[in-house]
């Protein structure tokens, strides 16, 4: 990649990082899924009246939709309103990596090798300081909600690479009209009529700055820019930096809500960030130490 293109990618991650401190500003006054529910409202509109539909069904769209906006989303903004900080939801999020090999080996009868599961095993030690942690930055139904949103993630990868939509922006535009109908369900159900009261009668200057910037930089224009640099350049080439999307989560809640950063916490980031490096390299790196070992 050219390093424009690189500054972009980067950029994107920082944008992914930074959001989840921007969704816990909007959960001190909306509902979260009412929150997730206008988010995807107002990616899908009034986009979808100018971006031609996909190449796809429509029931892929609704399961996408519903996957990426109930799934994730809205299970992420749950996690986070019940305590996890924007720092330890945008580390754990990146289990989904692991989940989706575990979805490659029983959809695509893909092999998982030593290096994915010794990676998922310092993963897991890291998982373990961070349901520790007495800092005030986790809950376990926080972690919960977060980790199962880890896993609809891995199922969103699952369902792209089933369909393959000739456009995958305008797949994501027409999915998001199916995504927030469920949220806003989930809304009512879960508290009624107040959410719809928090909806027309909370929203202040810095509840419309968190959708805003969910909406277009998080989401229209990352998952735009990201999916134009996957598919022009090797996927080795551009996944590797969404490494460092937990990277500048963990800045922006310091930056925001001053998340204390104690030496649990970095072991945490550190083993967690580690696996996923051995997950994601651990084969190449091994195929190239063979060789030379054989020499010998």
């Amino acid at each position: 990649m050219k390093i424009n293109e690189y500054l972009l990618a980067i950029l994107v991650t920082a944008i992914w990082g930074w959001n989840f401190s921007i969704i816990k500003l909007g959960l001190g006054t909306l509902d979260p899924f009412m929150l997730a529910g206008l988010r995807f409202l107002f990616c899908a509109l009034p986009l979808i009246f100018f971006v031609q539909k996909p190449n796809t069904s429509l029931k892929a769209m609704i399961f996408y939709g519903v996957l990426f906006g109930t799934g994730v989303w809205g299970m992420v903004n749950v996690g986070v309103y019940l305590g996890v900080s924007a720092g330890v939801a945008s580390l754990l999020l990146q289990f989904s990596a692991f989940f989706t090999i575990i979805f490659g080996v029983l959809f695509f009868k893909e092999k998982v090798g030593m290096p994915q599961l010794f990676g998922f095993s310092v993963a897991m030690l890291g998982l373990m300081i961070v349901l520790n942690l007495t800092d005030g930055s986790i809950s376990y139904a926080g972690i919960a909600f977060v980790l199962f949103g880890a896993l609809c993630w891995s199922l969103t990868n699952v369902v792209v690479k089933k369909v393959k939509p000739n456009n995958v922006f305008s797949f994501l535009v027409w999915s998001c009209l199916f995504a927030s109908f469920p949220l806003f369900v989930l809304g009512y159900f879960v508290n009624g009529g107040d959410a719809l009261v928090q909806m027309s009668q909370n929203i202040d200057a810095m509840t419309v700055f968190s959708i805003f910037f969910q909406i277009y930089p998080a989401t229209l224009f990352s998952f735009w820019i990201w999916s134009s640099l996957m598919k022009k350049h090797p996927i080795s080439s551009v996944a590797p930096l969404s490494l460092l999307v937990p990277l500048f989560g963990l800045m922006g809640s310091m930056v925001i809500f001053d998340e204390a950063l104690n030496v649990d916490k970095m072991a945490a980031f550190g083993l967690i960030l580690s696996g996923l490096i051995i997950g994601m390299f651990g084969s190449k790196f091994y195929r190239l130490l063979v060789p030379a070992t054989n020499k010998v």
